[in-house]
């Protein structure tokens, strides 16, 4: 009957299925797990109670707001936008190595850039087409992977480098889970310690995109 324990993930699993509020689904779920294993209800509240505390730290993130707010109020999305825009005659494979680096640096700063939606389909797809097809005709295939590529610089730049902010959620979660279960891990050193997967992921892109621009050029050589 130890099997009865898991149905806290059945819960789970048809509460998403059915598309009910998050929180209560997953309340609800810890709540008859805890009854199928013999918890009691005051135990059951207890152990919520204790969780919610050793990790309060996440709140820590919405201090960040504010400050980030001000941040692009005062321009900041558009000062990257138009840096962007004044660069020509790059290469798609440089005009992604820019893109990353200022996706790495705004998330230092625990700013969100929304880049698939607001960067790379409105800019940074467009301009990497067209750096390419200055000196010969794209295909619907290369077309289609540099709009790959495209998204996948954000993506890269967006994973490996998100836990560089200290006051971000991850950071926050991370390091007080760990302190919950008994390890002394601060923010600090979990930002300390993403530096380097930052700069590995900068390193290891940038010589994907040079490759990437070879292989266009290869490309178009073989085209003409």
């Amino acid at each position: 009957m130890e099997y009865i324990k898991l149905i806290g993930v059945l819960v789970i699993i048809l509460g998403f299925a059915f598309k009910l509020d998050t929180v209560a689904v997953v309340i609800i779920s810890a709540l008859v797990t805890a009854l199928a294993s013999g918890i009691d209800f005051t135990k059951f509240l207890e152990i919520l109670g204790q969780g919610f505390m050793n990790n309060r730290m996440v709140s820590l993130f919405f201090l960040t707001l504010p400050m980030i707010g001000v941040i692009e109020r005062h321009g900041l999305k558009e000062s990257a936008v138009s840096l962007i825009q004044k660069l020509q005659n790059l290469t798609p494979g440089r005009i992604f190595d820019i893109y990353l680096l200022i996706r790495e640096a705004a998330s230092l700063f625990g700013i969100s850039l929304q880049g698939q939606v607001q960067f790379i389909r409105p800019l940074i797809n467009p301009m990497a087409q067209a750096a390419a097809s200055v000196e010969t005709k794209l295909t619907n295939k290369q077309v289609d992977r540099i709009k790959a590529r495209s998204a996948a610089t954000e993506n890269f730049g967006n994973f490996f480098s998100q836990n560089l902010f200290v006051a971000s959620a991850g950071v926050l979660l991370m390091a007080s889970t760990m302190k919950s279960l008994g390890y002394k891990v601060s923010p600090n050193g979990i930002a300390l310690y993403s530096i380097p997967v930052a700069v590995l992921t900068i390193v290891l892109v940038f010589w994907y995109n040079h490759m990437f621009d070879r292989q266009l050029l290869k490309e178009g050589k073989n085209n003409d």
